[in-house]
Parts: C-alpha cells; sequence; structure tokens
C-alpha cells in the first residue's frame, strides 16, 4: 500500500498545476446565447435595414440588390443568423488559441525546454513555463512537477515512475484539449446547415415565383426573373455561410492539430529524459 501513496501525491500537485499556471483559454461559454444574440440583430437587419422604403419604388419592386435580399423572405435573417454566427465564433476561436498558444514562438519554446531537459535543469523549464504561459506551457509545466516528485521518489520502480510520468502528461492534455476544440463542433455543423438552409429558401421562392405565374394567366419574364433571383439570394446567402464555415473549422483545426503535435513532442522528450537520466 505505500507503494501507492507518491503515486497519489503526485495527481493534485499536477492538477493544482495545471489550474493556477495553466493556459486560462478563454472562450463563449455557451454557444446558445451567441446564436440568440446574433438571431436578434439579424432581424433587426432585416426589418430596418434591408426593408427600408428606400429599397423599394411606389410598387414595392426593389430598386437595389438590398431590396431583392429582404424580398428573399423570413429565410433571409434565418441564413443571416447562421452567417453571423460564424463570424462571432471565429472570432471568439482566434482569441481563444491566441491565448492558448502564448506570449511566444512554440517551436523556439519547445526547443528551448529540450535543452533544459538535456541540462537536467528543471527549474530553468519551469521559468521557460512561466514566462511562455499557454496550453502547450501548462502541460509541461504539470509534467514537470510530476517529473520532479518521480525524482525524489525512492519507492516506486523506474517503470512505475515511466508510466506514472505517462500518465501525467496525459492527464494534463486531457484537461487542455476540450477548452481548445469548444465551440468548433458547432462551426462544422453549420458548414452543412448553410447551404441547406438556404437551398430551402431557394425551392420555396421557386415555388412562389411559379405559382405567381400560374394564378397570372401569361408568361412575364420580369416577374419570373425577378422571383428567380429573389430565390438564388438565398442560395447565395447558404454557399457563403458555408463556405466561411469550412475554412474556419479548417483553419482552427490545423490550428489546435499544432499545439497538439508541440505538446506529444515534448510530452515525449519528458519522458525520454526521465529513462535516461534514471
Amino acid at each position: 500500500m505505500e507503494a501507492q501513496k507518491p503515486t497519489a501525491a503526485a495527481k493534485p500537485a499536477q492538477k493544482l498545476n495545471v489550474h493556477e499556471g495553466g493556459s486560462k483559454v478563454r472562450g463563449i461559454k455557451n454557444a446558445f446565447l451567441v446564436i440568440v444574440a446574433c438571431f436578434i440583430v439579424a432581424v433587426c437587419l432585416f426589418i430596418f435595414w434591408f426593408g427600408a422604403d428606400s429599397n423599394f419604388d411606389e410598387a414595392g419592386h426593389p430598386q437595389n440588390i438590398i431590396g431583392t435580399i429582404y424580398k428573399g423572405g423570413f429565410i433571409v435573417p434565418i441564413l443571416q443568423t447562421l452567417f453571423l454566427t460564424v463570424i462571432v465564433l471565429s472570432v471568439e476561436r482566434w482569441i481563444a488559441l491566441s491565448s492558448a498558444k502564448g506570449k511566444g514562438n512554440i517551436s523556439k519554446f519547445v526547443a528551448s525546454v529540450k535543452e533544459c531537459l538535456k541540462k537536467n535543469d528543471i527549474a530553468g523549464a519551469q521559468a521557460l513555463c512561466k514566462k511562455q504561459k499557454g496550453s502547450v506551457a501548462a502541460v509541461v509545466s504539470a509534467a514537470l512537477v510530476n517529473y520532479e516528485e518521480m525524482d525524489k521518489n525512492t519507492i516506486l520502480t523506474k517503470e512505475q515512475k515511466v508510466a506514472n510520468l505517462q500518465k501525467a502528461v496525459e492527464e494534463a492534455t486531457a484537461l487542455e484539449m476540450p477548452a481548445l476544440q469548444q465551440n468548433l463542433p458547432i462551426v462544422a455543423t453549420l458548414t452543412t446547415l448553410g447551404t441547406l438552409v438556404g437551398l430551402l429558401g431557394t425551392v420555396m421562392g421557386m415555388i412562389k415565383s411559379f405559382q405567381a405565374l400560374a394564378a397570372s394567366g401569361a408568361p412575364d419574364s420580369t416577374e419570373l426573373s425577378t422571383g428567380i433571383s429573389e430565390a438564388l439570394i438565398n442560395t447565395a446567402f447558404g454557399i457563403a455561410t458555408g463556405a466561411f464555415a469550412v475554412i474556419s473549422y479548417n483553419f482552427y483545426t490545423n490550428k489546435i492539430d499544432n499545439l497538439t503535435y508541440a505538446i506529444d513532442e515534448i510530452g515525449f522528450s519528458i519522458v525520454q529524459t526521465f529513462t535516461a537520466t534514471h
């Protein structure tokens, strides 16, 4: 039973280090509030800007593209909500991942910590973590705390110490990953949802256009072209939303992959250094 005490004591110190010297990744916790706020803004824009009297003639026909957008119907504010949501969450992820990255260059930080590990300068590596901050630094700091504890431990075997150190890196990484990936699933959903809602608006607009032609009893090229242009506005909004969401999702996924790679690289170096020097 005594052999388990150092392992149990290592975990609280590790978690405390991640909390106190952690990444402090900032982000919007409740994306639903973002969607509601974007919907309110979209409805206000639809009613007071796109629907302004100056955008239409006396007969109610649109005089510019803004008036044509208004004629797209109730689907337009929904599409605008989706588009604004993608923009807001993209900006939010930029701020969050910038704070997760830390103050300095990640590659230089990883190289500097490796140099400290080669010299067995754990205090120097911890100083670099405090200076760098961010998710990578938080994971490294937690691993170094466990490194020192395993270094002083005289009860566990070398294999047990290495396993404990690997577990410390994995647990610290697991604590950081949710904050990095937060809200990205919503952006991924909007890549498809925006396009589908846009197509729905287009189909509904086309149905209305042909219904108007059937009711008039005679083909009217002006009415038909106006109806089609109004319907295609929804397609344009949907495609723009989907395209922007895809770009945003892939961009931030790549940034997270780079951070994860840096964490894995330096975590492996810490474990290998411990193995080689003990």
